[in-house]
């Protein structure tokens, strides 16, 4: 029966996110990771493995109206030399279950991509989904490259996807990892007393969206009948905030400094990134509702949860 919503990525922190959340809801859930997870809920099935023939998708997508394809390796900064891990390891499992999908093509498709790896926008405006899109890392060229691969997957097999390009994700759940969240790293060095390396100047402005804004916009996409093609939506909160202005209030809600040593700016670092979400809330009757203060105090509330 094709009942089941299947999530790939399900260990990271969004796929774990939103695991839960349509679990909450009575969705049946497939959980796929590449390594273990406990997703131990009712209506969780959970797959660990490292999937890479299309034989491997086939009984999955067999049992699923959507799939959400949440997996990826990288960062703009970590494969910001290593081109061939970006196809290794992002591209070529998400163009693999594609041509798995030919044979499935009424599942609807839903991808995770990134707004803060395509856009660049100038000081003052914000990015709609038909702006420019200026790649400045291989993560970033990458994110393009499986848009279009899920474009051209639609137009010969009548699919339908919703790609959703969201901002800088934040919150709970997100655990300090080398590269992935300057909130869970900067959380980090406070706890310790530690000192935060900082590219550039920290005039960089950004836009960060907490993470259950995303889910509920995530499942409101899942829970949408898609029409025949595929459309992005920008995910954000549509507030540009620099990186100095984070670690004020980051300091601010922590009630301690964050120690700081900046270092030169790096070239896949755009200078000004800030998105536009009107189509969601046309669309979907989504927009973000957490202020950055408070999204802030919920995760160091959460981060200190976990700290021994």
């Amino acid at each position: 029966m094709r009942d089941s919503i299947l999530v790939f990525g399900a260990s990271g922190f969004v796929g774990s996110a939103l695991t839960h959340a349509l679990a909450e809801r009575d969705e049946r859930v497939i959980a796929v990771s590449r390594r273990p997870v406990d997703l131990h809920m009712k209506n969780v099935e959970v797959i660990t493995s490292n999937l890479s023939q299309v034989e491997h998708f086939l009984p999955l997508l067999k049992r699923s109206r959507v799939v959400v394809y949440a997996a990826s390796c990288s960062t703009p900064g970590s494969s910001a030399d290593r081109p061939m891990e970006e196809l290794q390891h992002n591209l070529r499992p998400l163009v693999t279950m594609l041509q798995a999908l030919q044979c499935h093509p009424q599942t609807e498709l839903l991808y995770l991509s990134s707004g803060g790896s395509l856009y660049s926008t100038n000081p003052g405006e914000s990015a709609k989904e038909n702006s420019a899109i200026q790649p400045r890392s291989y993560h970033g060229a990458s994110k393009v490259a499986a848009e279009h691969f899920i474009g051209a997957w639609c137009s010969q097999y009548d699919g339908s996807a919703t790609i959703l390009r969201p901002s800088n994700l934040y919150g709970p759940g997100q655990i300090v990892r080398a590269g992935f969240g300057i909130v869970p790293a900067c959380m980090k060095k406070i706890s310790r007393g530690e000192t935060l390396s900082v590219w550039g100047d920290g005039s960089v402005v950004r836009d960060y969206l907490y993470i259950d804004d995303f889910i509920k916009l995530c499942v409101a996409v899942a829970e949408t009948p898609a029409p025949v093609g595929h459309r992005p939506y920008n995910a954000a909160s549509g507030i540009g905030i620099s990186l100095n202005t984070l670690f004020d209030t980051l300091q601010s809600v922590t009630g301690k400094f964050l120690y700081r040593d900046y270092d030169a700016s790096r070239a896949v670092d755009a200078p000004y990134i800030v998105m536009d979400a009107g189509s969601a809330k046309e669309q979907f009757g989504w927009s973000a509702g957490t202020s950055l203060r408070e999204g802030l105090e919920k995760t160091w509330a959460w981060f200190n949860t976990t700290q021994p």
